[in-house]
């Protein structure tokens, strides 16, 4: 390029050699001129070139870094253009190429104007010769030849024997195909299929592949109609053409069909007292749900099935649902598959999708099932109360049919198309609030209830699991750090509140963390550093929170007692008397049914004044605002009547209610106390707030043998059948 920018190019006469040697190259070839070199990526370049003539090398020289030639060029013998034979020959020339584009049918039609417009024979020999698909030995033979006469007579000698060929060739494929029965040609469409895979570099034949598929069909022992679905799938994925959308669609469908656990299944490990040590090591306190777990073992050792025996886990965030889950799946050796249906809102989730849908995919529950490689995992269906629903569908009813043991032995995914039995897959579910979850949904499962953990237990488990893996998650040793009792129930009683453990763990992480900064900021890793109460406020701060929730007993503030979907709560009411017309005004965002209570409290007292001795006028003189603290949170429930009736006649009556009670409890027009839900968790509010007494419906007195013994001996209980029985136990 930098000088003359002629090249030579000449053929080799070995294709496939890629470092020819000077004897293998032809001495005939063109000389040309570069126009043009575009780079590329890779080290390569596209280089254009316009041919100059015809030229023949006289030697070559290759012992240089590249080929050199020393040329000389070549121009054709002089022929008589308008002679008859160079007439003949031209025409000639064009009739046959003009056969050889219909016969192949591999050039393209309006090659053959480009070629009439050319006047002399020598360049139409050329161009046909350039764009006919002869060997390159004949090409070369023609460019060899100077004398024009010469090289047209030899290029129609060819042409006339290429014609010929391809003539009889499609003579003889119309009469094969004329006389073919079915099965030849299915034969012959199979070769050919085969035979174009291979030139297109396709490793596997559609054949071959669809034959592997029924291989592996008949190993397996489905049930019929499914084995003939499948079968039937097999044999369409013969019949489509393999780079179509359709085969796609087909093979992805088989690979994941033949990929599920038809049949296999992880042999159980039941032993009760293997079981109840991993329960125990891996939970402290639970016992009752242990208990219940352990039978649930019990009865599927005996009997051998525990069909229609689906457990769903209910409690506040942090008690332990799903590492029992976890605990119960190794206790028994089965594989352990978690799903998480928060905010699940679409029906395709748990059903699939069609197959011939663009994307489509099979349902959550079967990929997981063929990620676990068995049909028998333990199967955590975590947050079912978070389901929700659009327009996509309910995946609550799509859950039904595989949380009934009646309908799961069959379920249909759509992407399968076919049954699978899901019978024997242990499901557990989990949830926080029971109220949320759908009731057909519900009413297919067995609830064991996990509650609030006492400061007692959230010490042993702090102590015995929590410590140890954050000393293993921040890397350090256990004799570099050293909890002292009191640190760890400071950390409890004053930095976290909460039914579970996960504020606990965030708490001592933190401490980890700045254990950590001062082991590498004194170079010392053998350094022990003591966490006493002292050290615990240095780490983390003021207290957060006051075991007592309020130490001064106040007219019209009595401290009622809620559930919530994260465990119980204090719910303090507050009332205020002011001068009015009787106007009753409730905020603290009351959902409907405490704004009920309320008008029900109002009426109670207003129908009773005289025998509480109140001014039976008091609704003429006075306005009544009722406030619930943290106006931003929305309360309701049906449980806040006693309190706020105790409020309002603490009030109206100007009376101080003990700070140390809490109550919890709803109430009719005539002043009877009724039962309500949620009485362990609110106890255990009440527990860690320091309060002494609780006052509970009479008809939750069965329900005291479900709390916790420490609450029990620390809460002194009081039963009330009606208002008077809360009235003269609260109001001092």
């Amino acid at each position: 390029m930098s000088s003359d920018q002629l090249i030579f190019l000449a053929a080799q006469k070995d294709i496939k050699d890629d470092n020819p040697k000077k004897d293998e190259i032809y001495s005939f070839g063109i000389l040309a001129k570069i126009k043009q070199i575009l780079k590329q990526t890779d080290n390569m370049a596209r280089v254009l070139i316009e041919s100059i003539c015809r030229a023949e090398a006289k030697f070559y020289d290759d012992s240089g870094d590249f080929i050199q030639a020393k040329i000389e060029e070549k121009q054709d013998k002089p022929y008589d253009e308008s002679s008859l034979e160079s007439e003949a020959l031209l025409r000639g020339l064009n009739e046959l190429f003009s056969d050889y584009m219909s016969v192949s049918g591999q050039v393209p039609s309006d090659l053959i104007l480009r070629i009439n417009s050319k006047a002399a024979l020598s360049e139409t020999a050329d161009y046909i010769a350039a764009n006919a698909n002869f060997d390159f030995e004949k090409k070369q033979e023609i460019l060899s030849e100077l004398d024009v006469i010469k090289r047209a007579e030899k290029l129609s000698e060819y042409l006339s024997k290429e014609n010929d060929v391809l003539f009889y060739q499609k003579e003889i494929a119309s009469k094969i195909k004329d006389s073919m029965d079915k099965t030849q040609k299915d034969y012959f469409i199979k070769e050919q299929i085969k035979f174009l895979s291979e030139e297109l570099g396709d490793s596997e034949d559609p054949v071959t592949e669809s034959e592997k598929f029924i291989s592996k069909l008949e190993k397996l022992k489905l049930p019929k109609d499914t084995y003939e679905k499948l079968k039937e799938e097999c044999k369409n994925l013969s019949k489509t053409p393999q780079g179509s959308a359709e085969a796609n669609i087909l093979r992805s469908y088989l690979d994941f069909c033949f990929s599920l656990p038809w049949n296999k299944s992880s042999k159980d490990k039941i032993d009760l007292k293997d079981a109840e040590k991993v329960l125990n090591e891996d939970h402290f306190g639970l016992e009752k749900v242990k208990e219940r777990i352990l039978e649930f073992l019990a009865v599927k050792k005996l009997s051998g099935s525990i069909k229609g025996q689906i457990i769903c886990l209910v409690g506040p965030p942090g008690v332990g649902k799903t590492s029992i889950a976890k605990s119960l799946a190794r206790a028994i050796g089965r594989k352990y598959v978690r799903m998480s249906l928060g905010g699940l809102g679409d029906e395709s989730e748990i059903r699939g999708h069609r197959k011939t849908y663009v994307g489509a995919m099979p349902g959550r529950i079967i990929s997981l099932l063929k990620q676990c490689k068995t049909n028998n995992p333990l199967f955590l269906l975590d947050e079912i109360d978070k389901l929700s629903k659009d327009y996509h569908g309910d995946p609550s009813s799509a859950l039904l049919e595989v949380l009934d043991p009646e309908q799961n032995s069959e379920f249909v995914d759509r992407y399968l198309e076919v049954p699978f039995d899901l019978s024997k897959v242990m499901f557990i579910a989990t949830a926080n609030d029971p109220s949320k979850i759908p009731s057909p949904l519900y009413d297919r499962m067995e609830i064991i209830n996990l509650y609030s953990y006492t400061p007692e237990e959230k010490f042993n488990i702090a102590k015995k699991h929590l410590v140890p893996k954050q000393i293993k998650m921040h890397g350090i040793k256990e004799k570099n750090i050293k909890f002292d009792d009191k640190s760890l129930k400071l950390i409890i009683d004053s930095y976290t509140k909460e039914a579970g453990v996960r504020e606990l763990e965030r708490k001592l992480s933190s401490v980890m963390r700045k254990v950590v900064k001062k082991i590498i900021e004194s170079k010392n890793k053998d350094k022990c550093i003591n966490i006493n109460s002292k050290k615990v406020k240095e780490m983390l701060g003021v207290e957060k929170y006051k075991k007592d929730y309020k130490a001064k007993s106040e007219v019209g503030i009595v401290n009622g007692l809620a559930w919530t979907a994260v465990g119980g709560e204090i719910l303090p009411i507050e009332v205020l008397l002011m001068k009015g017309k009787g106007k009753v005004e409730t905020t603290g965002l009351l959902g409907d049914v405490m704004k009920e209570s309320a008008k029900i409290a109002t009426s109670y007292i207003r129908s009773n004044a005289k025998k509480l001795n109140i001014s039976e006028n008091f609704y003429k003189n006075y306005d009544i605002h009722i406030h619930a603290p943290e106006g931003a949170v929305p309360k309701d429930g049906p449980s806040a009547g006693v309190t706020i009736a105790t409020a309002l006649v603490s009030a109206l009556k100007k009376k101080k209610v003990n700070s140390k009670v809490a109550m919890t409890g709803e109430i009719t027009l005539k002043g009877k106390v009724l039962p309500i839900g949620g009485l362990k968790e609110k106890t255990m509010a009440a527990f860690k707030n320091g309060v002494k007494t609780v006052i509970v419906p009479a008809g939750n007195k069965g329900d005291i043998e479900e709390i916790d013994g420490s609450v029990k001996d620390a809460i002194n209980f009081v039963f009330a059948d009606s208002l008077n029985d809360v009235f003269s136990s609260a109001i001092i």
